[in-house]
C-alpha cells in the first residue's frame, strides 16, 4: 500500500488559509494527530501502540492474489482469545453487543491478535483534510452534509454525534467499489428451514471521490450511487435495483422486477423498510452498518473508548473460502475474524420527536484511525438491545486507505445471523477503482432509463 506525505508548500497554503485557531487544529494533523484526525500516541499501558505512517502490505500484489497473503503481519498469533467464560476480565472493551454476543452465540469468540495501527490515505485526501478544519459544514438542518473539499474527512476533530457519522461516510475510498460477485446470507429459523442465500453483483460510485480537490457544495449531491442485481435463488433472480443516496434528502430508488418487465420507483424503500426477500431480517439502513439518510435521529457524541474490533482479519473477505465454514447459525468462525484493541468514537442516535423506526435507538462505534463504522448496536421499541453489527477493517492495495465493507448482523430476537457487502466465498474479489474508467463509474449509469435497459437484455 502507497503511502504519501503533504508537501510543505501545500500546507503553507492550507494554513494560510485558516483563522488562527482553525491553523493550530491544522497543524495538530500529522502532529499529534494522524492525518485523519485519530490520536497519535497509543495508551498508557501500551495495549494500543502509536499509529505509524508505514505500509502494512508488502510489495507485489495484483488483482487476482489473495490479500491476506501480503499482510505483512500474516504470521500474528493470537494474544488470548475472549469467549462467555472469561468476559468479566475484558468487560471494559466490551461493547453491551458484544457481551451479548458471547452469551447467546455459540461460535462468537474473539481471538485478540497485536494491534497494528497504519489506516491513512493519499496525500491530496490528507491535504483535503486539512482544508476542512474550520470550512466544512453541517446544514442548517443539522444533519445534511452542506460542505466540504473533497475526497477528505469533513470533520479531523468532531464536536458532534452527525460529524462523525460524515467522517464515516465520506471516508475515502476511491470513486468506487465492484462486486462482481456476493453472496448475502441468512441463516435458517430457529424452528428449522433452509439458509437464504443471494447472489448477486453490486457497484458502488463515489463522484466525489476523484484524485485532486473539489468542493462538495459545487458537485451534485450524492452521497453514492449504488447498482444491485440478483442472479439467484429464483424467487429473486433477475431483479435489480438503482439507488441514490442524497448529502441532504432521501434517497431515491428504482428497482426493476423481471415478472413485470417494469422498473418502479420505490420512494418507500429506505430507512428501516425491509429488503426484498429477507423475511423482515434486514433493513435498508443496516448495510455496512448505517446505510442511508440520517434524518430521522438526533446524532449525540458520548466520546471515546478501548475496544475489541475487527481489524486486518482478510477471512472475511476471502473468495475462496467455503462460506458456510465461514459464517454458521452459531456465528463467525473465529479464526476468519481477527480481532485487535483500537480506539473508537461512540455516537449514540435517538430517533426525533414524531418521527417512527423501528430501531428507536442505536449506538454506533467508528474507528478513530480509518473512520470506518465498525459495529452497531440497536434497541427496540421496549429498549431491549434486539440487533448487533459488526464490519471488519482491510487495508487496501488500491486506494492506499482502509475500508470495511463486509458486515456480520446478529439478531438476538430471531437468533439469525446475516452476512453481506463481501467476497467471502465468490471464487472473485472486490474491486476498488480510484479512476472512473468503468461504465459502472459514470452518473449517466444510475438513471430508471438505463436500469430498464441492462434489465431487459
Amino acid at each position: 500500500m502507497k503511502r504519501y506525505t503533504m508537501t510543505v508548500v501545500a500546507a503553507a497554503i492550507v494554513l494560510a488559509a485558516q483563522p488562527a485557531a482553525a491553523a493550530e487544529d491544522v497543524e495538530r494533523l500529522g502532529r499529534d494527530l494522524t492525518p485523519l484526525g485519530g490520536e497519535r500516541a497509543g495508551n498508557k499501558d501500551g495495549t494500543i501502540p502509536a499509529w505509524q505512517d508505514r505500509s502494512v502490505l508488502n510489495p507485489g500484489w495484483s488483482y487476482g492474489k489473495p490479500r491476506g497473503d501480503f499482510f505483512r503481519f500474516k504470521d500474528d498469533k493470537p494474544l488470548f482469545v475472549i469467549d462467555a467464560a472469561n468476559a468479566d476480565k475484558y468487560a471494559d472493551t466490551l461493547t453491551e453487543g458484544q457481551k451479548a454476543l458471547l452469551k447467546t452465540f455459540r461460535n462468537y469468540k474473539l481471538e485478540v491478535y497485536p494491534t497494528h495501527r497504519h489506516c491513512s490515505a493519499p496525500d491530496f485526501v490528507q491535504q483535503n483534510t486539512k482544508a476542512n478544519v474550520g470550512s466544512a459544514r453541517i446544514g442548517p438542518d443539522g444533519w445534511s452534509l452542506a460542505d466540504a473539499t473533497v475526497p477528505g474527512i469533513p470533520f479531523p476533530q468532531p464536536k458532534s454525534g452527525i460529524e462523525v457519522l460524515w467522517n464515516a461516510k465520506m471516508k475515502y475510498a476511491g470513486v468506487g467499489l465492484l462486486m462482481p460477485t456476493v453472496w448475502v446470507m441468512l441463516s435458517p429459523r430457529a424452528s428449522g428451514g433452509d439458509w437464504i442465500e443471494a447472489k448477486a453483483s453490486q457497484a458502488y460510485h463515489y463522484p466525489w471521490g476523484k484524485k485532486g480537490s473539489a468542493r462538495l457544495s459545487e458537485q451534485a449531491p450524492v452521497e453514492y450511487y449504488t447498482y444491485f442485481n440478483y442472479a439467484s435463488p429464483t424467487a429473486l433472480a433477475g431483479q435489480a435495483l438503482i439507488l441514490t443516496s442524497y448529502l441532504n434528502q432521501p434517497s431515491e430508488t428504482f428497482y426493476y422486477f423481471p415478472g413485470q418487465r417494469r422498473v418502479r420507483r420505490m420512494p418507500s424503500y429506505a430507512y428501516d423498510a425491509p429488503q426484498v426477500g429477507f423475511e423482515n431480517q434486514y433493513t435498508v439502513d443496516e448495510p455496512r452498518v448505517f446505510n442511508g439518510t440520517p434524518d430521522r435521529y438526533d446524532w449525540k457524541l458520548v466520546g471515546r473508548k478501548e475496544m475489541y474490533i475487527g481489524y486486518n482479519g482478510f477471512g472475511m473477505y476471502d473468495p475462496g473460502a467455503d462460506r458456510r465454514k465461514v459464517i454458521s447459525p452459531d456465528g463467525v468462525d473465529p479464526k476468519a475474524a481477527r480481532y485487535e484493541l483500537h480506539r473508537v468514537w461512540v455516537v449514540e442516535a435517538t430517533v426525533k420527536d414524531g418521527v417512527r423506526h423501528v430501531a428507536p435507538k442505536r449506538r454506533f462505534y467508528v474507528d478513530e484511525d480509518s473512520w470506518s463504522l465498525v459495529g452497531a448496536e440497536d434497541y427496540d421499541a421496549q429498549g431491549k438491545l434486539w440487533k448487533v453489527r459488526e464490519s471488519f477493517v482491510i487495508p487496501v492495495a488500491e486506494t492506499g486507505a482502509c475500508d470495511n465493507p463486509a458486515f456480520v448482523q446478529y439478531d438476538l430476537s430471531s437468533g439469525r445471523v446475516l452476512y453481506d457487502q463481501a467476497s467471502l466465498g465468490a471464487g472473485q474479489d472486490l474491486k476498488w477503482l480510484t479512476e472512473p474508467d468503468d461504465p459502472k463509474l459514470k452518473e449517466s449509469f444510475y438513471t430508471a432509463d438505463n436500469l430498464r435497459t441492462i434489465s431487459d437484455r
